[in-house]
């Protein structure tokens, strides 16, 4: 029994830092391209402010990155934007917000195809206990990688504010819905806040994550052939 509560403490202790090495990665990305688009548009506002960087000190927020360790969801530190640098003011933070869930759909699409070719590999040779094990956790490393890209992808498409969706609906929006946005906007992030921490969007966000999923993992079916191919040479 002591050896089976020593074995699980170490699986929690792996889990863990797992999940803090994976944190310290998406959000900096997810920062960093922020900055990345704003910069290309004309805004250097980010790079000034040393933003522009993946350095996970630069852009983590402590609450932001508990919540995600716990719940999959939470935050980083705002890069900063200033739309007076930019040409085109509604279409250039459209494509700023986007670039931030765009790169952890993209880091999720990477996670998944390592993930599948992992599984092929697995297949195909015979494994010591200690690969074995190595193999086993950076498979459920990868998995929590890609998921946890999801959420954050899923939750900051949501078009309120303060979240990336918002930018991008207010770029789709006429100028009275956009006035009406506005208005009431506060009203809006205190509903937004009041789902949140009692689980309403729980079910909506689980769906859209793990539909994602699926259909990411499907785009690769191809990997599996291969290595059918490879094996029955």
């Amino acid at each position: 029994m002591s050896f089976l509560l020593s074995n699980r403490g170490v699986d929690l202790v792996i889990m863990l830092c797992i999940r803090l090495l994976i944190v310290f990665t998406i959000l900096p990305i997810h920062e960093y391209a922020h900055g990345f688009a704003a910069r290309k548009l004309g805004d250097n506002t980010a790079l000034i402010a040393g933003r522009l960087t993946l350095n996970p000190l630069a852009h983590v927020d402590p609450i932001g990155a508990v919540l995600l360790i716990l719940f999959g969801f939470g935050w980083a530190k705002p890069v900063p934007v200033n739309a007076r640098n930019f040409k085109n003011y509604r279409r250039d933070m459209a494509i700023t917000a986007s670039a931030g869930p765009l790169s952890n759909l993209l880091c999720a699409i990477a996670a998944i195809f390592v993930n599948r070719i992992l599984i092929g590999f697995s297949s195909w040779i015979v494994m010591s206990e200690s690969l074995y094990m190595g193999l086993y956790y950076t498979f459920i490393a990868l998995q929590y990688f890609a998921i946890i890209n999801l959420s954050l992808a899923v939750f900051n498409l949501i078009p309120i504010e303060p979240l990336d969706g918002s930018r991008i609906l207010s770029y789709i929006l006429p100028p009275k819905a956009n006035a009406f946005m506005y208005k009431y906007s506060r009203y809006i992030r205190i509903g937004l806040l009041l789902a949140v921490f009692l689980g309403l969007l729980s079910g909506p966000l689980s769906w859209a994550i793990n539909k994602l999923y699926s259909l990411f993992n499907l785009m690769f079916f191809w990997v599996d052939k291969i290595f059918q191919i490879v094996m029955t040479r």
